[in-house]
């Protein structure tokens, strides 16, 4: 009889967490499910086959016990050895899986512990023991080792809105990563997040401004079975009432963020760009916004436009177009890793396709490594699919793109190691391209915080290191974080 009580009490707390109105709510709910279902003793017991409890607690004590001697020399050794973001397996999913808030204790302490001592090494004073040197030589190569974390917004279509609902979330809590990128709708997020400063992020985010100048014309359309669709022209419009009219390499000078934005080729035998203040610091942020929106069939293609030597706009790679970024390269894993040293990803995903694939593996009834193994078959069947559609539909050039585009689409992985994705199972196909009310869109935005609010204990632990590196190595004044780019004088 207990156990069906209990039963009922977890239940009744499950409905609490989806239904929760704010973080406060959710979490309270979240640690009281975790208290009734044994997770929260789960948490404080150490050991554990998932993950190597006694190295991490080695680490911590001897750290610890640097602290305790004031060591500091022995305590830079001991950081010398490595620090890194999966110690021991602490980074696994399954950690962070099990309890509703939080994971192993332990691996909160060690954490914790890490970010002190680089507290203190960067505290103490110069010496001749430990110079100036020594202590930026290390923060920098401690910072490559470790890696940084990165914000992959997907394509969602109108559904878009959705991402402001997590980046509100990441941002009120002080985890939005510095590295953020962004594809089809998910571009709009990442450029707003790319040219609109701390103080100005606010009035976006909390809706005080208005975000399209049509909005009051939607809202007071009569209603009607069939929903108006969104057009290029009403995107240009919006996008021009949003973002600022600014170059990469000038977004990045105002606002710190290195946001890329994804754009596929209209033409056969060009490659996918990632465009940001690296690849392309004087292309137009909105022009490659237009580019990564243009869903192929719906918007036209778009050329990109750059500023030139005098300051002035003129048209980038005039020859080609582009179209909607998530065709090629939805969340641009590898290319993030290779250009900013990132190797932690936070994926926000609302596109259609990639939420039914998720779903789909969810349920299937096997293990997880024969969904690899699948998984794998499947991307190899797409890609012989490719080269037998090129060979053999040449003289249909039409069909022969239409179905490069699929293979693209459909051999993409979709997920990160955390991965924000909305609790609705089915998307109303009006919806994808239509022109939503503004109920509809704050309804995505809650969406968007409630699917953030259990991911975010796991967000805070992985990402807190990374944080402070960037924090420490930002504080030192020989050191300037804008050495990736050239400083437009």
């Amino acid at each position: 009889m207990l156990s069906i009580t209990s039963g009922f009490s977890l239940t009744r707390l499950e409905r609490e967490m989806r239904r929760a109105d704010c973080y406060a709510d959710w979490k309270n709910a979240a640690l009281e499910h975790d208290t009734k279902s044994g997770f929260e003793a789960w948490k404080s017991k150490e050991e554990s086959k998932s993950y190597d409890y006694v190295n991490i607690r080695t680490r911590i004590d001897a750290l610890k016990e640097f602290r305790r001697q004031q060591d500091d020399i022995g305590l830079l050794f001991a950081l010398n050895e490595g620090i890194h973001g999966n110690q021991g397996g602490m980074g696994k999913s399954i950690l962070y899986n099990k309890a509703k808030f939080g994971t192993k204790l332990l691996i909160e302490e060690y954490v914790d512990e890490i970010v002190s001592a680089l507290e203190h090494i960067s505290s103490i004073p110069d010496s001749s023991e430990i110079t100036k040197e020594d202590k930026l030589d290390f923060f920098e190569r401690a910072s490559h080792c470790f890696g940084r974390s990165a914000l992959m917004l997907s394509g969602a279509g109108s559904l878009g809105h959705f991402h402001r609902g997590v980046i509100k979330t990441l941002f009120e809590h002080k985890v939005l990563p510095t590295v953020i990128s962004g594809s089809s709708a998910g571009a709009v997020s990442a450029a707003i997040l790319g040219t609109y400063t701390e103080d100005e992020l606010p009035s976006v985010l909390y809706g005080d401004k208005e975000l399209d100048p049509q909005q009051s014309q939607i809202d007071n359309r009569p209603k009607s079975l069939i929903r108006k669709q969104s057009d290029s022209t009403s995107l240009k419009a919006m996008l021009e009432a949003i973002l600022p009219d600014m170059t990469f390499q000038e977004a990045y000078e105002k606002t710190g963020r290195m946001i890329s934005i994804t754009i596929a080729p209209f033409e056969e035998h060009q490659s996918s760009r990632l465009m940001n203040a690296i690849t392309s610091p004087n292309v137009y942020i909105r022009t490659a916004v237009m580019a990564s929106c243009a869903v192929p069939g719906v918007y036209p293609p778009v050329m990109l436009m750059a500023k030139n030597v005098y300051g002035e706009a003129q048209p980038h790679l005039p020859d080609r177009r582009w179209v909607d970024g998530a065709v090629t390269d939805d969340l641009p894993a590898k290319r993030l890793a290779r250009l900013y040293g990132v190797n932690h990803y936070i994926v926000s995903q609302a596109n259609p396709l990639a939420l039914a694939i998720m779903k789909g593996e969810q349920y299937m009834p096997v293990s997880e490594g024969a969904k690899k193994v699948f998984r794998l078959s499947t991307h190899e069947i797409l890609k012989s699919g490719e080269k037998f559609s090129r060979r053999y539909l040449r003289k249909i050039p039409e069909v022969g793109k239409a179905m490069n585009m699929f293979y693209s689409v459909m051999a993409q992985d979709y997920k990160g190691d955390v991965n924000i994705a909305p609790n609705f199972n089915f998307v109303d196909p009006q919806k994808l391209l239509g022109q939503l009310t503004s109920t509809e869109i704050q309804e995505l935005v809650i969406e968007g915080e409630r699917s953030t609010w259990p991911q975010l204990e796991q967000i805070k632990i992985c990402s807190k290191i990374g944080l402070k590196l960037d924090e420490i190595l930002d504080h030192h004044s020989d050191h300037n974080i804008k050495r990736l780019y050239k400083k437009r004088r």
